[in-house]
């Protein structure tokens, strides 16, 4: 039996970035869920209350893929005060012939972070408008900078407005997004403020409180909410859905249960497209650039087997 790979997060970072091409692979990883040609269980989640933090374990099996992965991601959002990231993982690959551990991906985490910004940006590419001027971001962590980045991918814009819990930190991240991505960034001091000045809003936080009013949503906007991976978590007001023109969600099977959409009750089934349908050219995206879209994103085990096998192939180059 042949040994192990296992890499570590240097290599793996120097190898995928946030790139077209892993926007490619990801968006493949949307038309085969939709498809159905996956095997893809549910999420399994422990929540450790006293710490505020949680660990999930994602997978998924896709035909014709070496290998599948098995990712453990955590989340611990006290962590910053202990000057630790938040977000933390690993992910184990599996041989999709023989089910013999192939390697292991010591990436802390940091394929996960670039698999969900790199999901935001084909919702984007399909349901927000062609031509934007800004872009709106609630929270300032990692995934709130990797939107942005995945974004540039996809959309030409000039202009951020940020909103976060602490002055510290919303600071800290426009001196970074200025310099790394030559926006110019706007400290909004409420949410409010970030969605009325915004064509694109991105939402990246952990939050248990609504965040976003339906009165303040206004035609021509799009919003990707990522945040909401759990049934407490909650960043939009449910009736941000009855404002919506189009309701877009990465898997019926999750959005309804841990997802955003898990506090609409009014939402049914039909009422929402998969990203995956529209990706695959059976469903429509935006059509007019008066519409209001949401997209729900909760994270899928195709996305994680996706980036996986990308990471292998570019690791064992």
């Amino acid at each position: 039996m042949n040994e192990m790979d296992i890499f570590k997060e240097k290599e793996i970072r120097e190898q995928v970035t946030i790139s077209k091409e892993a926007l490619t692979e990801v968006e493949e990883a949307f038309r085969h869920l939709y498809k159905g040609q996956v095997s893809q269980p549910p999420v399994i989640r422990v929540d450790v209350p006293e710490h505020r933090g949680e660990t999930d374990i994602k997978t998924a099996y896709i035909p014709g893929f070496e290998t599948f992965a098995i990712k453990v991601s955590s989340g611990f959002f006290d962590n910053p005060k202990k000057g630790l990231p938040s977000l933390g993982g690993l992910m184990l690959a599996m041989d999709s012939e023989t089910g013999v551990p192939k390697a292991l991906l010591q990436d802390n985490g940091y394929l996960t972070d670039v698999r969900t910004a790199l999901a935001g940006a084909v919702a984007a590419s399909k349901l927000a408008k062609t031509h934007i001027k800004s872009v709106g971001v609630i929270g300032t962590g990692m995934q709130a900078r990797l939107q942005v980045e995945a974004l540039k991918l996809v959309r030409s814009f000039a202009q951020v407005h940020v909103y976060g819990r602490t002055q510290e930190h919303a600071k800290a991240y426009k001196r970074d997004m200025e310099e790394a991505y030559g926006v110019t960034v706007q400290i909004e001091s409420d949410v409010e403020n970030v969605v009325k000045a915004s064509d694109l809003i991105v939402t990246t936080t952990p939050s248990t409180e609504p965040l976003i009013q339906a009165e303040w949503l206004h035609p021509g906007l799009h919003i990707t909410a990522m945040g909401s991976d759990a049934e407490h978590k909650n960043e939009l007001s449910p009736n941000v859905f009855e404002k919506a023109d189009l309701i877009v969600g990465d898997s019926k099977s999750q959005v309804f249960t841990i997802g955003e959409l898990h506090h609409a009750a009014e939402v049914r089934e039909e009422d929402v497209t998969e990203l995956g349908a529209i990706v695959h050219g059976d469903a429509l995206g935006r059509t007019t650039d008066e519409q209001i879209t949401v997209c729900d994103l909760t994270g899928t085990g195709v996305q994680d087997t996706a980036i996986a096998n990308f990471a292998l192939r570019r690791l064992s180059r």
